[in-house]
């Protein structure tokens, strides 16, 4: 994906999240190579595609400072997790080690809102929404 495409991509999520997610975002920023979508209850979700890999992507929702707990589907092929089903995709629960099977779609736009939805769960879950 090129600069161009991912500037695009980037507007295109930016505003999925501010519009169909407004109950738990409160804005959207570019940071660099990232996209990081700030949410009500002070923690964040960096969204990165490559450059240079065709399909390589990153959802990462950071909140160690909050709950020490991070969330993060990917699909960078670490082989200590080549026994996962759906390697390389991977879903990081809880913390960085504790891997499982990521479903998450490879298009950008449903992966964002099926993420955004799991957070926006978990955020009811924890009692902030």
């Amino acid at each position: 994906m090129n600069a161009s495409d991912i500037d695009t991509l980037f507007k295109t999520i930016a505003e999925i999240a501010e519009k169909e997610f407004q109950d738990i975002v409160t804005f959207t920023n570019r940071i660099d190579e990232k996209l990081r979508i700030f949410l009500i209850d002070k923690s964040y979700v960096d969204i990165w595609f490559s450059r240079k890999l065709k399909g390589r992507y990153a959802y990462h929702w950071e909140h160690t400072h909050i709950r020490g707990k991070i969330h993060r589907h990917d699909n960078i092929p670490h082989q200590k997790w080549s026994p996962i089903k759906t390697f390389p995709k991977h879903f990081h629960n809880d913390e960085e080690a504790k891997v499982q099977e990521s479903t998450i779609d490879d298009d950008p736009e449903i992966g964002l809102r099926v993420f955004l939805e799991f957070i926006r769960q978990k955020l009811k879950d924890y009692g902030v929404i």
